[in-house]
């Protein structure tokens, strides 16, 4: 996948990136992944069975078939024709033990992260600071002679001892070299780079060098061939002509080459490294300050993006230098300045895979098609590879990984990829199937006809023609619906259209409403329908004439036919009961019993309510809000309270036959804010008196939402309950539940029972809620188990929100709880919700996901229907498409806004269709097919053991990614992994996705945890989604005081951090500030206000407002990553070494889990043993 991700020019695909040229990460950081563990999964490197995988070194993988640091990954761009993704020759072996390149070339920024610093006490990575490094071009192609040429690394690497023996043969193997005596004594071959292998035998051609281009065939010492990250450049080709392959530096091959692995010590793969590119360092992101990059960035992690430089190739091939032949020249490059941090902050220099590391890795398993003796205990770290300046680096800040995780696709360098090419140009929506930035993309968008990515987004934006085609490829079709999202202030609403008593202008046979692809004909008299093709008058009052391209001359001045989304104005035919509705009521439903009141929740609530009801949602102009509110307190039994306008004081009923709930009032329990406010102020200031002696500790729950609901009706209005609940409903009524929580369910066959509600009471009264429009957003705040699976029930169906707050404390969550509930009373909500989807002929919707009730197979009903909420829809083909017309898809959504006027918002889209399956994967979403993916898990454990919806996941992307190498990418070798270029990212999230909480749950998480996050991302968004699974780690102390911009995100990795550094990760849940030990005082005093580390107090849950730039810039961002998520994330101080930091490391995902989850390079590893079972 060319990290660039344009169209490569380049050399062809096939061939072998080393390194993922495109990447140089340097391990995550530059540096190895020291912790990384043993993958689970033995190597891919090819078929071999006899991967076998000797222990890795402790942060190593041997299982990832991916080349250690410079090795290619080829996932191979999409673009499958170009060779510029190939990382191949340019540089040096992506194995970790490529050789630097030569002395004149440039390394790839990664390398030369790696070798010149020594860890310091960066823990992994490139120093966060350091500046992004750029990406090539992904087209540019890789010539095969430009990598840099090894330099010779013997003296170098030699510091780290020779290689093993085992080392020596794996040079030779791979290039087929002879590595004779030098290969003893220079380190493993780069391009081998894991360690030197120990006498692995060569894997069989599987993987070409790992420093070479392809994938060079991993000799057991290399570790998982290198995925490619050639862009599916062709493996074929010979290495560069004329390059002799020396012993000290492999041939480069030229990236796709099959020749044999030159040097790098890989089982006689095929292929010789390519390019034999050094790998670049790995540097995860822009190239450190002062770094040049010699080859492409590492940052791109799907390709090369560029050619590296060709250092002055002449000489050896660029294939990997063999580590064990030369260590990487020593200065060739000089170190970076600036890097020596690492770059993410990571600690140490950046590990590339050092060359030379010969012990560094325990034997690695030999990955190449042929089993080969296991390697000898050490494995080639992946550090062989060579960087300029490992061979400075000490020996232990080698990586450990066979698989460098700078050489495989960063998310962080694919967002700011995309940041950078998309984000300053408008989304103009004019065009069919155009494939929108990033939601990590700030964009401004233009709606030509159209709906905007903020309104829906797809998992593909060309979809097949034929359901063969989408069964073969297994690429989902969904759409993620967002129809209340809300817009940035520069973007106009959607216009509203009001045609009068007559209603909005629709098709005859499928009812569709009038859209900008509807097709006008006989002078404008008829219009043929764009979904079902039917022909229709046009009313009188809305015929028009032609103009002389067939377009209405009105075009332009009736949104319906040139914008994608608007609304129309509903007639009475649209209203229940054939009635226009009141407007909606607010319910305050407040829980009094001993819990509630003894926190201080009772108090705290009725004070905020008392502002807070000044703050109503209400339509643009009104001087006030419409909503009507009511107020009830329950413990186990209910008062209603009586607030009209007219009386001194409020008058509370108690209702305690629950069994048979009736409202005692009508008259005075729904009113209008300002007209009662008086008697409302006195009743808040009475509730928490009333109750404060109360020694009631049990409650109930389903006869409070059968009030809120009865009352409702009475009034023959929708609206909304806010229930604020603390403990299990255990007191005698319907609903009631028992403690049924039972952790020895985990994993097993009956653990779905967890996720399902005890009785099916709530099911039939989520019904009924919304029948009545009735919708319920439910805030718990339990000291124990709640069952949240069956109390979410019916927030759940009638599109309401849970809020959970366990443990709840005044000091601590007050600030949380206080800013939802704001938010959760004013945001935009629509109630009495329907909405329909409707398509052109060929696809149908199928599936839906989301907060909301179904009563038929094709209308999506909600009580409420917030901005926040989104509505996941697949489509399957019940016909052929044709590329010609395309496909359409139409959401109309029915519903009663906040001043009780009833609307119909409609959003069109218009997608691609394709013969070709490389269109399809040209055209994907990564970050839409995972949201549609989690929430498709996330219903499957209702009725699936969660082993068996984990490895559904797996088999389904290793089929999506098995069909594009297929199909879609050059031929190569089996050793290389080639992804598609806007699938690089797949992996990763993927296992993001399979490690979370829900499927894979950790000992410390609860039952009642695990059925709040399924319920909470079953309605997410994308953004939400993508930052939900793989969170955002901001270095702090790299922030510039003088800017307003947020510091550049780094990897989630531990290797990233830095001892010296101060980290904030956000989810949209959770906001860490994670403080390491060697902080300097200085930052300590200006963000926290106290002397030293020991003084940070971990119950901080707000930073102190210090008049100096750092802590001004610190809050600053917070704030704003706080505005961008719809819930108010909590501040978690985590110091290092603490107990909270196992918390934190929780979200560091491209590590491994406490649960049991791989690492991403693992998984990595794991996928593309997967896609080579597929294949063969």
């Amino acid at each position: 996948m060319s990290v660039n991700q344009q169209a490569h020019a380049g050399p062809p695909y096939g061939q072998p990136q080393p390194g993922y040229q495109g990447y140089q990460q340097p391990a995550y950081g530059g540096q190895p992944l020291p912790a990384v563990p043993q993958s689970q999964y033995g190597a891919y490197n090819g078929p071999m069975p006899g991967y076998q995988q000797p222990v890795p070194p402790q942060g190593y993988f041997p299982s990832l078939g991916l080349p250690s640091k410079g090795s290619p990954v080829s996932l191979n761009s999409d673009t499958s024709s170009l060779a510029p993704n190939f990382i191949g020759s340019l540089r040096a072996p992506p194995t970790s033990g490529a050789p630097p390149p030569a002395s004149g070339a440039s390394l790839p920024s990664s390398h030369l992260a790696y070798s010149q610093f020594g860890h310091g006490d960066v823990q992994n990575g490139i120093p966060a600071s350091a500046a992004p490094m750029p990406r090539p071009p992904a087209s540019q192609p890789f010539l095969p002679g430009s990598a840099p040429t090894p330099v010779s690394q013997t003296s170098t690497f030699q510091q780290y001892g020779p290689l093993p023996a085992s080392v020596q043969q794996l040079s030779n193997h791979m290039a087929g070299m002879t590595v004779g005596s030098t290969a003893a004594s220079a380190p493993p071959p780069a391009g081998l780079g894991y360690g030197p292998s120990t006498s692995v035998p060569p894997v069989s051609g599987s993987f070409s060098a790992t420093g070479s281009g392809l994938y060079t065939p991993y000799t057991a010492s290399q570790g998982p061939p290198p995925t490619s990250v050639s862009q599916g450049l062709p493996l074929a080709q010979p290495p560069f002509p004329g390059q002799p392959i020396s012993t000290q530096h492999p041939p480069t091959q030229v990236p796709g080459f099959a020749s044999p692995p030159s040097s790098t010590g890989i089982g006689p793969s095929s292929y010789p490294p390519t390019t034999g590119a050094p790998r670049p360092p790995a540097m995860p992101g822009p190239p450190l300050p002062g770094q040049t990059l010699a080859g492409p960035p590492t940052s791109q992690p799907n390709h090369v993006s560029s050619p590296p430089p060709p250092a002055a190739l002449s000489g050896p091939h660029p294939g990997p230098p063999l580590s064990g032949l030369h260590g990487p020249p020593p200065s060739a490059h000089p170190p970076q300045p600036g890097y020596q941090m690492q770059q993410n902050g990571s600690f140490g220099q950046v590990r590339g895979p050092q060359p030379n590391y010969g012990g560094a890795y325990p034997g690695t398993p030999n990955y190449g098609s042929q089993p080969g003796p296991p390697p000898p205990a050490k494995r080639l770290d992946p550090d062989s590879i060579p960087s300029p300046q490992l061979n400075e680096l000490p020996p232990q800040q080698k990586p450990r990984h066979r698989i460098d995780p700078d050489a495989i696709p960063s998310p962080i360098q694919v967002i700011e990829d995309d940041r950078s090419n998309r984000g300053s140009e408008p989304f103009v929506t004019g065009v069919r199937g155009q494939v929108p930035p990033l939601v990590t993309t700030n964009f401004l968008v233009k709606d030509q006809g159209n709906a905007s990515p903020r309104y829906i987004r797809c998992t593909s934006y060309n979809i097949p023609c034929t359901s063969d085609m989408a069964k073969q490829s297994q690429v989902p079709l969904a759409a993620v619906i967002k129809p209340l999202a809300t817009l940035p202030p520069e973007e106009a609403l959607p216009y509203l259209v009001d045609h009068g008593e007559s209603g909005p202008v629709r098709c005859n046979r499928c009812k569709a409403y009038m859209c900008p692809f509807m097709q006008f004909i006989e002078g404008g008299r008829r219009f043929q329908c764009c979904f079902c093709s039917c022909v229709t008058e046009v009313p009188p009052h809305y015929f028009q004439h032609l103009d002389h391209t067939g377009k209405r001359v009105d075009f332009y001045d009736r949104p319906e036919l040139s914008l994608g989304s608007y609304e129309f104005l509903a007639t009475v035919d649209y209203c229940k009961n054939n009635k226009f509705p009141s407007p909606p009521a607010f319910i305050f439903m407040i829980d009094v019993s001993y819990n509630a009141v003894k926190s201080g929740l009772v108090r705290l609530i009725c004070e905020e309510l008392k502002s807070l009801l000044d703050y109503l949602p209400r339509e643009g102009n009104m001087e006030e809000s419409a909503i009507r509110v009511g107020f009830v307190t329950y413990n186990k039994v209910l008062h209603f309270y009586n607030v009209k306008s007219s009386l001194a004081q409020p008058q509370m009923m108690v209702v305690s036959d629950v069994a048979d709930m009736f409202v005692p009032l009508l008259d005075g329990f729904l009113v209008n804010v300002n007209e009662s406010r008086t008697v409302i102020a006195s009743l808040l200031d009475q509730i928490p008196e009333m109750f404060a002696d109360t020694r009631e500790t049990e409650t109930l729950f389903a006869p409070v939402i059968q009030a809120g609901l009865e009352a409702l009706k009475a009034a023959e209005c929708a609206g909304k309950l806010f229930i604020f609940h603390t403990s299990l409903p255990i007191a005698e009524a319907p609903g009631k539940l028992k403690n049924r929580d039972d952790r020895k369910l985990v994993n097993t066959d009956k653990e779905k029972a967890l996720f399902q509600p005890q009785t099916s009471f709530y099911n039939n009264l989520a019904k009924d809620c919304v029948a009545q429009g009735c919708c319920v957003d439910l805030f718990l705040f339990p000291n124990q188990y709640v069952d949240v699976a069956t109390l979410g029930v019916v927030p759940y169906q009638t599109g309401g929100s849970i809020y959970k707050y366990a443990y709840f404390q005044l000091e601590t969550d007050q600030e949380r709880f206080l800013n939802d509930l704001r938010r959760d009373v004013q945001k935009e909500v629509g109630f009495d919700a329907v909405m329909r989807v409707r398509t052109s002929t060929g696809i149908r919707a199928t599936d839906f996901f989301g907060a909301f009730y179904m009563s038929n197979t094709t209308d999506v009903e909600m009580a409420g229907l917030d901005c926040d909420k989104t509505i996941t829809v697949e489509f399957k083909h019940d016909d052929k498409l044709s590329e010609d017309s395309g496909a359409l898809l139409q959401c109309a959504l029915l519903y009663t806004s906040c001043a009780g006027q009833r609307r119909l918002r409609i959003h069109n889209l218009s997608l691609n269709c394709c013969t070709q399956l490389a269109d399809l994967y040209r055209n994907c979403e990564t970050d839409t097919l995972i949201n549609y993916l989690a929430k498709y898990a996330y219903r499957a454990v209702l009725n699936s053991p969660v082993k068996t919806v984990r490895d559904a996941l797996v088999s389904q992307c290793a089929q999506i990614l098995a069909c594009y190498r297929k199909n879609c990418a050059s031929p190569s070798s089996a050793g290389q992994l080639i992804l598609p270029e806007c699938m690089k990212l797949l992996p990763v999230y993927l296992n993001c996705v399979l490690k979370s909480d829900v499927l894979q749950p950790g000992p410390e998480v609860t039952t009642d945890d695990r059925a709040y996050i399924r319920q909470l991302v079953t309605s997410m968004d994308v953004a939400e989604t993508n930052v939900f699974f793989y969170p955002r780690l901001l270095p702090l102390t790299k922030a510039d005081v003088d800017s307003d911009a947020l510091p550049a995100a780094i990897r989630n990795s531990e290797e990233r951090l830095s001892k010296g550094d101060i980290y904030l990760l956000e989810n949209g849940l959770n906001i860490f500030v994670w403080v390491g030990v060697n902080v300097q005082q200085g930052l300590i005093q200006n963000l926290f206000g106290v002397s030293s580390f020991s003084q940070i107090s971990n119950a901080l849950s707000t930073l102190p407002v210090l008049d100096n730039p750092f802590s001004k810039k610190v809050r600053s961002v917070v704030d704003m990553l706080r505005v961008q998520r719809s819930r108010y994330m909590k501040l978690i101080i985590v110091k290092q070494e603490d107990k909270l930091e196992m918390l934190f490391k929780h979200f560091l995902v491209e590590d491994k889990s406490l649960s049991g989850g791989a690492s991403y390079v693992d998984f990595l590893c794991h996928m593309h043993k997967e896609i080579r079972q597929l294949l063969s």
